[in-house]
């Protein structure tokens, strides 16, 4: 809504009274224009015109007050607890932020690392903007209370869900990557697996379990419970069951995530035991600056962040549908390296 002097330093405010003066028409015909208002009978030389004009002076709208007017605006606002300080669920972002220029919008991003009052203001300035809808998403996959301000914009949760309600959310598939991990070890020929699984209360524990049972439900064998171990979600959590896992006579193991795997490596190694000669071992996660750089390199599958913010965005704009309560889940992709093997 600037002219330029000839140094390209913004000189004064162009007017749309200015606008209409320079093509000859009245106002509203230069608002119906620039606001490409459906409906509006202009005939094509005036729209010519106004269009010339607004390039001869350089008038750009007032895009706030155009967003007023038809209730919504380009931008989609995310709103997150930590994902842009963490480097592998930040991928929802970029996931969010290329969707959503392929369909026309720009990605507002608040992340809150989860301070209500920096989430409350957020929101508030997000509303204020007329944001075309808003993506609500946490770090890690997990049940979570939404603030009541989501309930004044159309709204979808990402990487977490909230029970109970219509609210529609878009989450990773944990039962499928499960079976998937499992899957990595019996088509080696691997039938004595055991799962290491967390401590922690959570979607990941229970849904990776339920996959590593089915996995083998379709290979018509049968579980043995006690080679389900829960250990700590860390690499000191690997180390603490190897002596364990050894007892049992394991020759591959599925663990909850890739710093237990990272844990494991390092009490085999200390035996003088090798991956995966002597035990195959996969990962979750893929977590690149572990899994990628364990020697050998971890096989693992992956939590889908990217085409979790795209998935989400898609749900937002009506691309995709998605029943009032309902969640898609993503599938989880399998990354295949070199901790596994035939036996």
């Amino acid at each position: 809504m600037t002219s330029m002097t000839g140094t390209g330093r913004a000189d004064r405010t162009v007017t749309m009274r200015e606008v209409a003066e320079r093509a000859g028409v009245s106002v509203t015909t230069v608002s119906h224009v620039v606001n490409d208002k459906p409906g509006a009978r202009i005939g094509a030389e005036a729209r010519a015109r106004v269009q010339q004009a607004v390039a001869d002076l350089g008038y750009r709208p007032n895009v706030l007050a155009k967003n007023l007017v038809q209730g919504t605006s380009a931008f989609i606002g995310l709103v997150a607890d930590s994902i842009a300080t963490t480097p592998f669920a930040g991928q929802i972002i970029r996931g969010a932020q290329e969707e959503a220029w392929r369909h026309g919008h720009v990605l507002l991003v608040a992340n809150t690392e989860g301070d209500e009052a920096a989430e409350r203001d957020a929101l508030g300035m997000m509303l204020e903007h007329k944001v075309r809808g808003i993506l609500y998403s946490t770090w890690n996959h997990r049940a979570t209370e939404i603030p009541d301000a989501l309930a004044e914009a159309d709204h979808v949760l990402v990487n977490c869900y909230t029970a109970g309600t219509a609210t529609r959310a878009v989450v990773p598939d944990e039962v499928g990557g499960g079976r998937t991990a499992t899957d990595l070890l019996l088509a080696q020929g691997h039938r004595r697996i055991a799962f290491v699984n967390t401590t922690s209360p959570s979607p990941a524990r229970e849904g990776r379990l339920q996959g590593y049972r089915e996995a083998h439900a379709a290979v018509g064998g049968e579980v043995d419970e006690a080679l389900i171990l829960d250990a700590s979600p860390e690499q000191e959590g690997g180390y603490a069951v190897a002596e364990q896992l050894l007892a049992l006579g394991v020759t591959g193991v599925f663990c909850h995530n890739d710093r237990v795997a990272m844990g494991l490596y390092d009490a085999l190694r200390e035996r003088g035991l090798r991956v995966p000669g002597d035990m195959a071992v996969v990962g979750f996660d893929n977590q690149e600056v572990i899994a990628g750089h364990l020697r050998p390199p971890l096989s693992t599958v992956a939590l889908p962040h990217y085409e979790l913010g795209v998935r989400g965005v898609r749900v937002l704009l009506g691309a995709e549908e998605l029943a009032p309560g309902e969640q898609l889940r993503v599938s989880c992709p399998v990354v295949a390296r070199d901790s596994i093997a035939a036996r």
